[in-house]
C-alpha cells in the first residue's frame, strides 16, 4: 500500500506541474484538493450526522493540514526540479520517524535514508545546485505539513471507519484553498480539458494514495511508515524523468539504492515480533 502510494503520488505531482502555465500552483491545488474531495464523496458516501466532537476534531484538523500541505508543496514545485522538492520535504516524515523511533536498529535506517535523500537532493544533477531559497522554505513547511498529516492520519483512521473521515477531510481542504484558487486562476478552472487534467491529477495524488496510506496506518505504527516514506525521493526522481524528462545521474542511482535498502530494512524490522 505505502509503494503504491508512492508511485501514484509522485506521477501525479508531475502531471501537476504541467498545470502551472494555466492555472498557477494555486490552481492546481484547487483543482486536485476540490475533484479528489469531489470523488471521494461520490464514492465513500460519509454519514456525518453523528459523529462526535472527537471525530470531527481530528477530521478538521486533518483537512487543514491537507490544504496547507499540498498549497505549500506546489508553491515550492513552481521554483524546484521534482527530486530536490520531494528530499527536502521528505525531511519532515523522516525527522518524525526518527523522533518516534525506540530502538537503534530503526534509527540506524533513519540515518541511512537520510543520507540517501541528501544525497539524491544535493549530490548532483540538474538544479541541486542552485536551489531557490523561497522554494526550499515552502518545501520545508510542506515537510512540516507532512509529518503532521502522518499523525493525523493515524488518530482519522482510529475515529472514523472506512474512508469516510479522508472523504470529509478532503472537502475542507478545498473549502480552504478555493479562494486562493480562484484569485489567481479564475475562470481557467472551468476549462473542461484542466478539469479533465485537475481529475485525473487528483485522483493519482489525493484519492489513490490517501486512500492506500489510511489504510497502511491501520496495519503499520507511524514511525515504520514514515521510514517506509522514505522511497518518496527516489519515485520522484524516476517520475521526473519519465514525465519531465529529467535525466538521472550517477549519485542519484546511488541515493535510490541507499533508500531502498533502508526502507527494506525498516519493512524486515516491522515484521519481526517484538521480544
Amino acid at each position: 500500500m505505502v509503494l503504491g502510494s508512492c508511485a501514484s503520488v509522485q506521477v501525479g505531482a508531475a502531471f501537476a506541474a504541467q498545470l502551472f502555465p494555466a492555472v498557477g500552483p494555486a490552481g492546481a491545488t484547487t483543482l486536485r484538493l476540490t475533484t479528489a474531495a469531489v470523488l471521494l464523496m461520490v464514492w465513500v458516501r460519509p454519514r456525518v450526522r453523528h459523529w462526535t466532537r472527537r471525530q470531527w476534531g481530528p477530521v478538521l484538523a486533518f483537512g487543514g493540514a491537507l490544504a496547507g500541505m499540498n498549497s505549500a508543496f506546489y508553491a515550492g514545485l513552481e521554483r524546484l526540479p521534482l527530486g530536490p522538492a520531494v528530499t527536502i520535504e521528505f525531511l519532515g516524515p523522516l525527522t518524525l520517524a526518527a523522533v518516534l523511533t525506540r530502538r537503534r536498529r530503526d534509527l540506524l535506517w533513519v540515518v541511512l535514508a537520510l543520507a540517501g535523500v541528501v544525497l539524491l537532493g544535493f549530490g548532483g544533477g540538474e538544479g541541486a545546485t542552485a536551489l531557490d531559497p523561497v522554494g526550499v522554505v515552502l518545501v520545508l513547511v510542506a515537510g512540516t505539513l507532512w509529518a503532521a498529516y502522518v499523525l493525523l492520519s493515524a488518530r482519522v483512521g482510529a475515529a472514523v471507519p472506512g474512508q469516510s473521515g479522508l472523504a470529509v477531510a478532503s472537502v475542507v481542504a478545498a473549502v480552504l484553498v478555493l479562494p486562493a484558487g480562484v484569485a489567481t486562476a479564475g475562470t481557467a478552472l472551468l476549462e473542461p480539458w484542466l478539469l479533465l487534467a485537475g481529475a485525473a491529477v487528483g485522483v493519482l495524488s489525493s484519492v489513490v494514495p490517501y486512500s492506500l496510506e489510511l489504510a497502511a496506518l491501520r496495519r503499520l505504527p507511524a514511525r515504520t511508515f514514515g521510514i517506509l516514506l522514505s522511497l518518496e525521493p527516489a519515485v520522484a526522481a524516476l517520475a521526473g524523468l519519465a514525465v519531465l524528462g529529467q535525466a538521472l545521474g550517477l549519485h542519484a542511482v546511488l541515493a535510490i539504492a541507499l533508500v531502498v535498502v533502508a526502507s527494506a530494512g525498516a519493512m524486515g524490522a516491522s515484521r519481526r515480533p517484538q521480544a
